[in-house]
């Protein structure tokens, strides 16, 4: 008897159909109940061909099986992530790069003592490899991504559904919530795409302005090797003063607890408040090609948001670039000083970091294009006049007495101004020592207590019955000689005085 290659036999009297056994394995190896799979695959728009069907379910399989603790499928990103990271060249970091990043870290720590009151960290220097990079990161990306990746994790999956058939629907039965995790998939897949292309970019933990790693002082010598190219200045220039940067981040977010959690609060805050463009995803869900998975990807690194932001976001957009620009602007100044005078170099390396964080890498523009979130300091050359402003008025302890408490920290206005920065505190310091006087003679009982006059009162603060206009008081019953009751006539008590004869 010949066999039909679409019904191969394994073996039992009944052949198997392939799509049948996909779906099956695609399931985890559970049965398709009264699921009828060319019915499905005809719902579904999905080709006849079991070679084409394989290699497309082989491809979602991962995305609509794994699981995951929510929305997003962290784990297809971690892994996605490595991948991307590996994909390059991704050397195991020798023993000789870790000793030049010790050793400029170590150096970079000393120069810094000479420009700044804030103590050294007491880190130790370590050299990251790529993947060492996203490992250390990657709860940190998790934090600050959350927040839009479930949105738009929800969103997609809804989409999805609402766009499907109904007589697809129907038939789904209990392998609808495969469907409910593909969004949160597609979205950590593409998120670990982005997380590992930055890999390749970043020099350091802090590279891109934010304590990705907690107390952790790195560079990545690979990067730092990459970033020199077309540069034409000694290699180790070029290691120091990343180092010096990299130290200046991590002393500041060591020394300024509140820091880290001000700046990951703000960006937090601001990703909490992204609107998902759903009438785009609903788009892609209606195009959505069921043999090119990727196109999927494709179109969420074009951006699925909408431009127009909330009164509250504009808010925490605006806290959170400023704070960007503060530490960035606060680390550049520092750098400066601590390097003018040691590297010849200087002047060049510094300009080259402003023009790359000004305008960031392509890594770096599809993250923001994924999450709608740019991390870069658009007014880090204000942020820098500011800080070299106070320390020339101030000083390098007054300049940095700035970091004690978030109140004290400039404001937007205070970067277009930076003269008038002084001024204006002084008149914000007077204005609140006047509510803290007021509100200490409330607490003391001072507003209870009759102000101080020439004028008798009545115990409760209020002038006497008898102190009122037009009223005798108490010491006017007895006249003196020569007065009445009232100017101008008689009393009532007309009593002659001394001296004066009885009237006729």
């Amino acid at each position: 008897m010949t066999s039909n290659p679409l019904n191969p036999s394994n073996g039992d009297e009944e052949p198997q159909d392939p799509l049948a056994e996909m779906l099956k394995n695609l399931m985890g190896g559970q049965g398709m109940g009264n699921i009828d799979p060319a019915e499905l695959a005809k719902a579904a728009g999905l080709p006849d061909d079991p070679n084409l069907l394989a290699q497309m379910f082989s491809q979602v399989q991962a995305m609509m099986s794994a699981p995951s603790e929510g929305p997003v499928n962290w784990q297809l990103a971690h892994e996605n992530a490595r991948r991307v990271a590996a994909s390059g060249s991704d050397p195991s970091v020798t023993a000789q790069q870790t000793r030049e990043v010790d050793e400029a870290l170590r150096l970079a720590e000393m120069w810094l003592d000479q420009v700044t009151g804030l103590p050294a960290t007491g880190l130790i220097g370590r050299a990251w490899s790529r993947a060492e990079w996203v490992e250390e990161t990657l709860g940190t990306w998790k934090r600050l991504t959350e927040p839009v990746a479930n949105s738009i994790a929800n969103a997609l999956s809804t989409a999805m559904t609402e766009q499907m058939p109904e007589e697809m629907k129907s038939m789904m039965g209990g392998a609808s919530s495969m469907l409910q995790n593909m969004g949160g998939a597609i979205f950590g897949m593409q998120l670990g795409q982005a997380i590992g292309a930055l890999s390749a970019e970043v020099v350091s933990s802090t590279d891109i302005g934010v304590p990705l790693a907690d107390l952790e002082m790195a560079l990545l010598p690979s990067n730092v090797a990459k970033f020199g190219e077309g540069l034409s200045l000694p290699e180790n220039d070029i290691r120091l003063f990343l180092a010096v940067r990299e130290a200046a981040h991590a002393r500041l977010f060591v020394q300024v607890p509140w820091l880290r959690g001000h700046l990951l609060g703000a960006i937090e805050a601001y990703a909490r408040g992204i609107h998902i463009d759903t009438s785009k995803i609903e788009e892609l869900a209606r195009e959505l090609d069921p043999g090119n998975p990727e196109g999927i990807q494709d179109a969420l690194s074009q951006g699925v948001f909408m431009p127009q932001r909330t009164p509250a976001q504009e808010q925490a957009l605006e806290k959170l670039e400023t704070a960007l620009a503060l530490v960035e602007g606060w680390v550049d100044e520092l750098s400066w000083a601590a390097t003018e005078k040691m590297l010849p170099s200087a002047a060049a390396l510094r300009e080259t970091v402003r023009r790359r964080r000004a305008t960031g890498g392509p890594a770096e523009h599809a993250f923001s294009s994924l999450v709608g979130l740019e991390l870069r300091p658009r007014r880090l050359r204000e942020a820098a006049a500011l800080w070299a402003s106070l320390k020339d008025e101030r000083g390098v302890d007054g300049r940095d007495a700035i970091w004690h408490h978030p109140d004290l920290l400039p404001t937007a206005e205070d970067l277009e101004d930076p003269k008038g920065f002084s001024e204006r505190r002084k008149l914000a310091e007077a204005s609140d020592s006047e509510v803290d006087d007021a509100l200490q003679k409330l607490l003391n009982g001072g507003f209870d207590e009759p102000e101080e006059s020439g004028e008798p009162t009545d115990g409760t603060g209020e002038p006497s019955e008898a102190d009122e206009p037009g009223e005798p008081g108490v010491a006017d019953q007895t006249e003196q000689p020569g007065q009445t009751g009232q100017k101008g006539e008689p009393g009532t008590d007309d009593v002659p005085g001394e001296g004066e004869g009885p009237k006729p």
